[in-house]
């Protein structure tokens, strides 16, 4: 594999995608919505990219819980994560719940044979509306061991897990879908606020997803295109030895690094591992004709991308939910929307 992710169109592979998922630059593809109708659907999708690719792929998709869970049909409905501290009777069930809910999402993701959910986010929940209740808590304090749980729940399923947005979205207004955010805070502020929960996780997370948010306290560049974010603090300081994901490259907090070419080698040079291109497939195209000069020097990382990042086989649907665990998880869904209602 190597160091592209793209999209695809909707529910049935076409021509196009199957000569783009035939380059050598093509490591990985990211699911939404639009690609999902129903479970066997999907499989039969995931199946014909698998076979389509030129290089072993990792397949990935956004599936947090709440409003951010792009599989609904079939699928259990995952709460928002702010919903676990907010409704919990202690930390004790507030941890249970996570640990449960990271299996659950996890297990069920696996068992269309999709490697990894982008999850979990460790943002605050700050001023940002984008991140909002897709946050685990306010505070980071109350944040890292629920997040913690929700992670060793999803290592349990066989998933590895994905932090974002490092080092912090929660704490700036604009989206970065949509805007350049800027974050006036000092270095200090936003080591106490916001990095404790990337320190602290460092050593659980498999890979890390920096944001599109300019810190100018510390670099004029966002942060996933920042060698001194991504090299100097999140390697060399917190000492993080998963896989760097760019965050999409088509977002508006991305233009500030130029062109789509010009954004892709800027990630790549400042660190990044795999860069995402999403809802445009002219960039995509255009980014991978770019990396294609440099593809030898990142065959290296291609490999270690996919032997940290591949999942072993899983449960199919029918199996899972037959599974004791499964109809655990069940019941503390069940448990927070019963503690959701009495509040």
């Amino acid at each position: 594999m190597t160091a592209v992710m793209i999209d695809l169109e909707g529910t049935e592979l076409t021509d196009s995608e199957r000569e783009l998922l035939a380059h050598p630059a093509v490591g990985g593809v990211i699911f939404f919505s639009r690609n999902f109708e129903n479970h066997q659907q999907l499989l039969e999708l995931v199946r014909q990219t698998r076979a389509a690719a030129r290089n072993p792929l990792i397949l990935a998709v956004d599936h947090e819980g709440g409003r951010v869970q792009r599989f609904r049909e079939g699928f259990s409905a995952i709460p928002a994560m702010a919903e676990i501290g907010r409704y919990a009777d202690s930390e004790r069930q507030a941890q249970h719940w996570a640990q449960e809910l990271g299996w659950l999402m996890a297990a069920e993701v696996l068992a269309l044979d999709i490697d990894i959910s982008f999850a979990p986010v460790l943002d605050v929940n700050g001023i940002s509306e984008v991140i909002g209740d897709r946050a685990f808590a306010q505070k980071a304090e109350q944040l890292t061991p629920i997040a913690r749980a929700f992670i060793r729940g999803m290592h349990q399923a066989g998933m590895k897990a994905t932090g974002k947005h490092f080092p912090g979205h929660g704490s700036v207004r604009a989206d970065s879908h949509i805007e350049i955010p800027v974050d006036e805070r000092s270095w200090e502020e936003i080591l106490a606020t916001d990095l404790p929960p990337f320190i602290e996780l460092a050593s659980c997370l498999d890979a890390v997803m920096p944001a599109h948010v300019i810190y100018p306290a510390v670099d004029d560049k966002p942060a996933g295109f920042s060698s001194y974010w991504l090299q100097d603090i999140l390697r060399a300081q917190l000492q993080f030895n998963g896989i760097i994901f760019s965050d999409d490259l088509g977002m508006a907090g991305a233009t500030v690094a130029g062109s789509m070419s010009e954004r892709a080698h800027a990630a790549l040079d400042a660190g990044c591992d795999m860069v995402l291109v999403c809802n445009d497939r002219a960039g995509a195209i255009e980014v991978i004709n770019a990396i294609e000069p440099r593809l030898e020097q990142l065959k290296k990382n291609a490999a270690r991308c996919y032997q940290q990042l591949s999942k072993p086989a899983g449960m199919t649907m029918n199996v899972l939910q037959n599974h004791p665990r499964w109809h655990g998880a069940q019941a503390v869904l069940t448990e927070m929307s019963n503690a959701k209602d009495k509040r």
